[in-house]
């Protein structure tokens, strides 16, 4: 079923100028079907005017005539260009387990301490926490502060190795663009030890003369 808009203004107009129950009715609007029976029999959405659901482009006239010949047909809603448009996108916000939640402060002192490069959003952003809890515990005024302690987050099991790595990566890499542009030195990548020459043997002195029997052998004098 397509969300659309307004649903109980829809269900009004549906219950007043048609014939289709109330299941196929709560269907269509993502309604219960109590909640239908309510809306007919006054007691829910009272004060609320119908709208039209053919007029205003979410639902066809053929299904709607398909639906009251029909009490088990559920009619299907037209995709509204103006519904996509008011969904929000953005993506739901980071959930921690409560049983984890105990460990951030722990992962926001590793990074405090091992990756000062990783600014507080980021940080924030990674481990579903707030920058005042950061700023907490980077002051040493969090109020279990005696007992954080460093700990990677991938170990207390809050984020992947990956996902961990990209950020680390990402945090360096804006830091050394921002000391280039003060002027100041960026870290430097480490450079290769020089290659030791290879071992090459001293070619033995050549004989000026092949050697014959007596040479070799001796003489038998």
């Amino acid at each position: 079923m397509t969300d659309i808009l307004m649903p109980k203004a829809t269900a009004v107009w549906l219950v007043d100028n048609t014939s289709l129950t109330f299941e196929q009715i709560a269907d269509f609007c993502g309604l219960h079907p109590l909640e239908v029976r309510g809306i007919a029999d006054g007691d829910v959405a009272r004060d609320i005017r119908g709208v039209d659901p053919i007029t205003g482009g979410q639902l066809d006239r053929a299904e709607l005539d398909k639906a009251q010949e029909n009490d088990a047909y559920r009619m299907k809603a037209i995709v509204s260009r103006h519904a996509e448009l008011l969904k929000s996108h953005k993506p739901a916000p980071k959930y921690t387990p409560v049983s984890r939640r105990q460990d951030r402060p722990d992962a926001i002192m590793w990074f405090v301490k091992n990756h000062p490069e990783v600014t507080d959003a980021q940080i924030a952003k990674l481990l579903g926490t707030t920058k005042s809890t950061i700023d907490s515990v980077r002051n040493r005024t969090h109020w279990n502060s005696p007992q954080i302690k460093p700990v990677d987050p991938v170990t207390l099991g809050l984020v992947g190795q990956l996902a961990l790595d990209e950020l680390v990566s990402k945090a360096a890499e804006k830091k050394n663009r921002d000391d280039a542009k003060k002027g100041g030195a960026a870290l430097q990548p480490v450079e290769a030890e020089p290659a030791e020459p290879e071992f090459v043997p001293e070619e033995r002195e050549r004989r000026t003369a092949e050697p014959t029997a007596a040479s070799v052998f001796g003489t038998g004098d």
